[in-house]
């Protein structure tokens, strides 16, 4: 064959290459961001079931039926529920409940379901911090426990090395992930060929463990005991913790190299490992103090050890950069005070570092270890606060089915009530742990949800008692120009509301007594998407003598640079030279006052605190230090 032949033969195989070999790249990324969590709770999972309180013993009943019930927790809870339905409630290809509601309200707008749709999705994220707490803590703990196998000598040590890991992971942030993260991916692919090899290893001396696959076995463990079997579920969920990571990471990857590498390489490692620590435990039942690192030899537990810290870093990075991501969501719909935002990488935009959500994180996660101190008396929290955040999913999930894709009664209905009842299955089993330590994350929740509620609220009640003293722009166009006396240069208002004049344009000219010959009247709007186009973010209104009417819209991941988006405008009196251009801000000081209709006084209080503590508009929006000028007002809400 000529090579002409051969190029042309080829060339279909060729133009298709790069498609797949980036779709393979990606699942080799998700799984280091995205099944870090999931991936590492063999660790502790199938241990945590065998706790003595559950009464369980290391026989053929009891540990067949536990695995059946994991890997029908895979089928159903995670592949059918999140891979082929969740995943496909997608805004925009950006998932998690900051997003899901998001969707609903742009949607179905006035028609979307009220308080409730809101609720859950602040609880959600609220249980997600817990999680972004309990994540690390449990992880690496775990991992470091492997010690206690290689020798007792270490067993006093394991909190400080553990203390001392997280430290460390907590500490590099402030460089960013970009490198590192590049080494997740094949590093969690070697964990899960190394868990699979030591499942396989035990599976071929006691081939008859595969026969834990089928749901029979879990009709018998019920009829065994079914009080202690019921409890156990508590226990069980652990197994598929960071299933939510599927759907809140999908906007990094897409939802089918998620897909990909959870059906290709994830759910066979997890399985096979699972059937591999049943099968060493009907041979050796005194090992069930710590099934996952007895599966190998002495001599082998150290690689194993450091294998396994390596991913318990991963999964706890994963959760981290989560929470910085979700952080950024919440400040930018309004439900945060604005923080600091620093970008650690130049090319990748999702690469932020939030140094207040990092420090308070790190300082929860030591009070944690230092509390509990072992990662089995961390446990009935961690599988609340996943359960609570999957039975919420499900939830709004659901009125997108029903609301949005218009399913028939008959056919959502019907999974509806499947997935609600395993939901509230595993919710009742957590619960009854919950003087055991299942109380925090209800704990973290309600503080969280207060805070976001406050903060959403009290800016609601602030623009409500700012519009009542607006004038239309309008009016006061024609009022003012006529006699002000007009400087040369640009001065920019920051406002909430583009039709009325903002608090600091009146300030500023009933002292200075002066206006600018071009005045620019500044919203930025928060749009219920993810990312607008740089095309689509410029509206531009003129409104008379100088007068102009700008806003700048943003999607709620996208990074906001005012002085950057106000470059580009040319329609509204020629280009910008930001040395002849002003931001004027308006900052008000807050008064709790019961004499205002609103919200509690403390809650008020809180409100006023978080908002004198928030970071200023001036870093922010990214404006110039030197051209920005803040007027402040009293306000009582």
């Amino acid at each position: 064959m000529s090579t002409l032949a051969r190029s042309a033969a080829v060339a279909p195989a060729e133009a298709a290459s790069p498609v797949h070999g980036r779709q393979a790249a990606l699942a080799l990324g998700a799984l280091g961001v995205v099944f870090g969590d999931i991936g590492t709770s063999p660790l502790y999972a199938l241990q945590a079931t065998l706790d003595p309180r559950y009464h369980l013993q290391t026989g053929l009943t009891d540990l067949y039926g536990i695995v059946s019930l994991i890997f029908w927790s895979f089928v159903f809870v995670v592949t059918v529920k999140y891979v082929f339905i969740v995943m496909r409630c997608d805004n925009r290809g950006e998932g998690g409940s900051m997003a899901l509601y998001a969707l609903i309200q742009r949607r179905l707008g006035a028609a979307a379901p009220g308080r409730w749709l809101l609720a859950a999705a602040l609880f959600a994220t609220a249980l997600f911090y817990a999680d972004a707490m309990l994540t690390p803590a449990i992880s690496v703990v775990s991992a470091v426990e492997g010690l206690g196998v290689v020798s007792a000598a270490f067993q006093p040590y394991i909190v400080w090395i553990a203390l001392a890991i997280l430290t460390g992971l907590f500490a590099i942030q402030r460089h960013g992930t970009d490198r590192v993260g590049k080494m997740f991916g094949p590093v969690m692919l070697v964990y899960f060929l190394v868990i699979a090899a030591m499942g396989l290893h035990h599976i071929w001396r006691r081939p008859e463990v595969l026969a834990a696959l089928s749901p029979v076995h879990i009709w018998g463990f019920f009829a065994a005991h079914p009080l202690f079997s019921f409890l156990s579920l508590g226990a069980v969920v652990y197994a598929v913790t960071g299933t939510e990571a599927l759907y809140a990471d999908m906007g990094h990857f897409g939802r089918r190299p998620i897909t990909m590498a959870w059906l290709a390489v994830v759910l066979p490692a997890l399985m096979i490992n699972y059937m591999g620590q049943a099968a060493m435990l009907l041979e050796h039942p005194q090992f069930v103090d710590n099934p996952f690192f007895h599966m190998v030899s002495p001599a082998l537990t150290i690689p194993l050890l450091v294998v396994a810290t390596l991913a318990t870093i991963i999964a706890s990075q994963a959760v981290i950069s989560g929470a910085f991501s979700v952080t950024q969501q919440a400040i930018q719909l309004g439900f945060l005070p604005r923080m600091r935002i620093l970008h650690t990488s130049s090319h990748a935009k999702g690469q932020i570092y939030l140094p207040a959500v990092n420090w308070a994180l790190a300082t929860m996660v030591a009070l944690l270890v230092v509390a509990f101190r072992q990662s089995a008396a961390m446990l009935p929290a961690y599988g609340l606060a996943v359960v609570g955040t999957m039975l919420i999913t499900t939830l709004m999930q659901y009125v997108v089915v029903f609301r949005i894709w218009k399913r028939p009664l008959w056919q959502g209905g019907t999974g509806f009530l499947l997935f609600v009842a395993v939901d509230l299955a595993f919710l009742a089993s957590g619960l009854a742990k919950l003087f055991e330590g299942a109380w925090f994350p209800i704990l973290v929740g309600l503080i969280l949800f207060t805070v976001l509620t406050t903060w959403a609220t009290g800016r609601r009640l602030m623009r409500e008692r700012l519009q009542e003293e607006a004038m239309p722009l309008d009016l006061f166009i024609t009022s003012a120009t006529a006699s002000a006396h007009r400087a040369k240069g640009t001065a920019v208002f920051l406002a909430t509301a583009p039709d009325t004049v903002p608090s600091a344009l009146l300030h500023n000219l009933k002292h200075n007594q002066v206006l600018h010959e071009r005045v620019l009247i500044l919203t930025v709007k928060i749009e219920d998407i993810p990312r607008v186009p740089p095309e689509e973010r410029l509206e531009v209104h003129g409104a008379g003598r100088g007068f102009y009417r700008v806003i700048l819209h943003y999607g709620f991941i996208d990074e906001i640079d005012v002085p950057a988006d106000l470059a580009r405008i040319e329609t509204c009196g020629g280009g910008f030279d930001m040395m002849r251009t002003s931001f004027f801000l308006g900052r008000q000081k807050l008064i709790a006052s019961r004499e205002q209709p609103g919200m509690a006084l403390w809650r008020e209080r809180l409100f006023a605190w978080m908002m004198k503590s928030s970071e200023s508009a001036m870093e922010f929006f990214k404006l110039p230090t030197n051209r920005v000028i803040e007027l402040g007002s009293q306000l009582r809400i």
